[in-house]
């Protein structure tokens, strides 16, 4: 499984599963964005919000796993690789063009191979539409111009992310319309590749509170099941992803609950597994005891990251972040490429660092610290400057809108060792705390109302800047991370 990344770093997550329940986080296909083919050099060195990976398509064909994604100011582009914990070939601009979105490639029987996409109206001028080019037989170039094959501003407003298949004869296209938050899933189906296509929605969300449902794609197991995932938009929290059953009735899919049979389900909330390979529990990547050579691979940086930004220092066990100097015109944190951040693991949690921080004396003007990050941020500075340490919790509504920070309340620190902790409850509220031992917690400030990000959800994570650029800064030694109920 892969996702959207936008504009983190890095991006195109690798995910792997043997029962289709448990998932492993294995790699990243893209170790970085830059300079490639239609893009300017340097373009994501700086943070792009909402700019970037949109809704990419994992594919296997010919013994080679290819991924598909559209960006939108600049084309679709394809990676591919024989093994996907491994290197994955640098980017490819299968089509250029401004506002292709949500790839997806199928290669027929008959040899030829095809590219299905969507548009974005923010870019392209015009949405709701879904068109098919033809593509080249080694999926690097699509040929010629694209056919719109369906129209939904009638039916389907906002129609996007489809996913190609063929099945008993049929030509399907599996896409979502209506618009993330509220809409539903809508299949295409016809005897030609180029249409004309038959219309039907088969999952929306009925009376349960899975709102969406978008984004689907449609498994088969040797078994002979079918199930098909898709995405919830909760919020804060993210894009939950969900798994339902899949039945083919009439040459139509029917997915989730249908008890008037009328092939129109709804989501379910509990249902048995897939006949599969059983395998053990797996959570995703929290916590972090910084004691390997590299970044755990649930973090990722706000754009490009230099590669002198942050040390692994297995010795010590710990990871040290350098100081980066804020970028010019610097008004928040939404415009700083360090933020090293990870997703909210889940809905209520805990999550505790220990900080050494180590400035240079000279800047008086360097901070790091823990933070919830989104449209709207929420943190503790551990601050350096002309009186010394302090701490402030900090609160910045409207950050996207570049709004100033406001500190809640700042407090005398003596020692340069603090322990840092913000505990989130409902997917949303938050509480910062501070411990000079690490047994007995102060809250700090006022509560916080953590807000998604761009596409995205809030995410969670540390970092350490300082003001002004001179030749060297100092460093924040963080000696773990932990995340717990």
């Amino acid at each position: 499984m892969t996702a959207s990344s936008f504009n983190v770093v890095p991006g195109l997550p690798i995910l792997h599963s043997r029962d289709m329940i448990n998932w492993t986080l294995v790699n990243h296909a893209l170790p970085h964005i830059s300079a490639m083919d239609g893009m300017p050099g340097g373009f994501f060195d700086s943070p792009q919000h909402g700019k970037g990976v949109w809704a990419p398509s994992i594919r296997h064909h010919n013994g080679e796993f290819y991924i598909y994604y559209g960006d939108p100011d600049f084309g679709i582009y394809m990676t591919k690789t024989k093994d996907p914990r491994g290197a994955w070939e640098p980017l490819t601009l299968v089509k250029p063009g401004k506002g292709l979105i949500d790839a997806c490639p199928f290669w027929d029987t008959d040899g030829n191979a095809y590219l299905v996409h969507a548009y974005a109206g923010s870019r392209a001028g015009i949405k709701s539409l879904i068109a098919i080019s033809r593509l080249s037989p080694d999926g690097k170039k699509a040929m010629g111009a694209s056919k719109v094959v369906y129209d939904g501003h009638d039916l389907d407003p906002t129609i996007e992310g489809p996913k190609f298949y063929k099945r008993n004869g049929y030509y399907y296209i599996f896409a979502p319309g209506g618009g993330v938050a509220t809409g539903w899933q809508t299949v295409l189906r016809s005897k030609e590749i180029f249409g004309p296509y038959d219309r039907k929605v088969v999952l929306a969300q009925g009376n349960t509170p899975v709102n969406g449902p978008h984004q689907g794609a449609w498994v088969d197991t040797p078994a002979g099941e079918h199930w098909f995932f898709h995405f919830q938009d909760v919020g804060a929290v993210g894009r939950i992803v969900h798994l339902q059953p899949m039945a083919w009735k009439s040459d139509w899919p029917v997915i989730g609950n249908d008890p008037d049979g009328d092939g129109l389900g709804s989501p379910v909330s509990v249902y048995k597994k897939p006949h599969l390979t059983k395998q053990e529990i797996a959570n995703p990547h929290e916590s972090d005891e910084f004691n390997n050579n590299r970044l755990g691979l649930q973090w990722q940086w706000q754009a490009n990251p230099n590669d002198w930004w942050y040390y692994n220092d297995v010795q010590k066990g710990q990871l040290s972040l350098f100081s980066v100097p804020v970028p010019e015109n610097y008004q928040n944190l939404w415009d700083v490429p360090n933020l090293l951040l990870q997703k909210i693991p889940a809905n209520d949690f805990t999550a505790t660092t220990k900080i050494k921080f180590l400035p240079e004396t000279k800047l008086k003007a360097e901070r790091t610290g823990i933070l919830i990050m989104g449209m709207d941020y929420g943190l503790l500075s551990f601050n350096h400057d002309t009186d010394g340490f302090s701490l402030s919790q900090i609160e910045c509504y409207g950050a996207d809108k570049q709004k100033a920070e406001k500190v809640n309340q700042k407090v005398k620190i003596v020692d340069s060792v603090l322990y840092l902790r913000v505990q989130v409850r409902d997917g949303k509220h938050c509480v910062f705390s501070y411990s000079t031992d690490g047994n007995e917690f102060t809250a700090i400030g006022k509560p916080f109302s953590a807000r998604e990000g761009r596409w995205i959800g809030a995410k969670l994570g540390i970092f350490c800047s300082r003001l002004k650029p001179l030749n060297d800064g100092g460093r924040a030694e963080f000696d773990y991370f932990r995340i717990t109920k």
